[in-house]
């Protein structure tokens, strides 16, 4: 079962790959999976330039799921090898998780299983981004993958773009840590602008990477990141992280959906969709339905108010969906352990640095549609 999820994975990974080389990345609903009834040898120019995103992105997602799966292993928890989660549209996977089976009793090996995989794989991706910002292709690279452009870089950027209709350009959204990398390691005349940085796999793969290495290490609840601020923090301290954190994202990720000016359509269809999905995903957060009434009206007139004296100020819709998943599938707060001694000052430091390393990771808008 965990060889073929990993296949199947491999494969809708790799026909995302062609999307991007074929500049319709998140423009169709389902990958295109028509290329696999070609003949084997068109089936294999096809797909080639695919898995230079798939090859490093996947190689990432593997090592992350190892170094979990390591971890727990020396500590004796007993844990599944991982299971690859395939995805027909968009980034072509949905990650990877394995099954921790076993009880974990200390608030160390939480920390540390928890810490393992995101360090592992923050490790690779920064070794992906290298390679990818050291190995640019030549200045007629874009050229060649579309012939009838005529101006390269910044310049073509800069004339294409301009008189696109809204809703037809992607670009991703760069942390920190890629802008300082492509700034220390890339030739500035072959670095590509934002607009075309879809059009290189490597630097997708990289990128997507950090974002998925950052998704992780959210301090909330039982994500890797809750695991290792729990763990610096004990029970009580990072359920209150945990809380403000994920209010806090909630906020943002709905801010500027409604505003004094939005029309009637917008409070007509999409008020009470809006103010339930606040009360499924606080009322997991409060320990009465009253102070969980209270926090979503606070939440959603916080976001009016926001919105309306700021107009240009927006969230990103997307996360709303991530942060339903949070609440009602993993939780906001982290489970006790049995032995809750406090960690060594060397673990204490790299929970820091790990939390630092969320920081420079972070995109609040991975892909963002203009």
């Amino acid at each position: 079962m965990h060889l073929l999820l990993f296949l199947v994975t491999l494969l809708t990974t790799t026909l995302a790959g062609v999307t991007l080389a074929r500049n319709t990345f998140l423009s169709a609903y389902l990958l295109p999976f028509e290329l696999l009834r070609q003949p084997l040898a068109q089936v294999w120019l096809a797909l080639r330039p695919g898995l230079w995103y798939a090859g490093p992105f996947l190689a990432v997602l593997t090592v992350h799921e190892f170094g979990h799966y390591f971890t727990a292993r020396y500590n004796r928890i007993g844990a599944t090898l991982p299971y690859f989660i395939p995805l027909p549209l968009g980034f072509g996977t949905f990650g990877a998780v394995i099954r921790i089976k076993d009880r974990i009793y200390s608030r160390r090996e939480f920390f540390d299983v928890g810490l393992a995989g995101p360090l592992a794989g923050f490790v690779v991706a920064v070794a992906v981004l290298a390679y990818g910002l050291t190995h640019l292709p030549p200045l007629d690279y874009l050229f060649r993958i579309h012939p009838d452009y005529r101006i390269y870089g910044t310049e073509y950027a800069r004339h294409a773009y301009q008189n696109l209709p809204a809703g037809s350009v992607l670009t991703l959204g760069q942390p920190l840590l890629f802008q300082g990398m492509a700034a220390l390691l890339a030739d500035p005349a072959r670095l590509p602008h934002p607009n075309e940085v879809l059009h290189y796999p490597v630097l997708v793969a990289g990128v997507f990477s950090l974002f998925f290495t950052a998704l992780n290490l959210l301090p909330i609840g039982q994500l890797d990141g809750g695991h290792i601020v729990y763990g610096l923090l004990g029970t009580r301290r990072a359920a209150r992280v945990s809380l403000v954190l994920f209010v806090g994202f909630i906020f943002y990720a709905g801010l500027g959906l409604f505003s004094l000016t939005s029309d009637t359509d917008t409070w007509l269809y999409g008020a009470g969709p809006y103010a339930l999905y606040l009360w499924a995903v606080l009322r997991r957060a409060m320990p009465t339905a009253r102070r969980a009434l209270l926090l979503a009206a606070a939440v959603w007139l916080g976001q009016i108010a926001l919105s309306s004296g700021f107009p240009g100020l927006e969230g990103n819709p997307g996360w709303l969906l991530f942060g339903l998943l949070l609440a009602r599938a993993t939780g906001i707060f982290h489970p006790p352990a049995p032995d809750e001694r406090p960690l060594s000052a060397g673990r204490k430091v790299l929970g820091w640095v790990m939390l630092v390393i969320f920081v420079l990771c972070f995109a609040p808008s991975p892909v963002v549609i203009q």
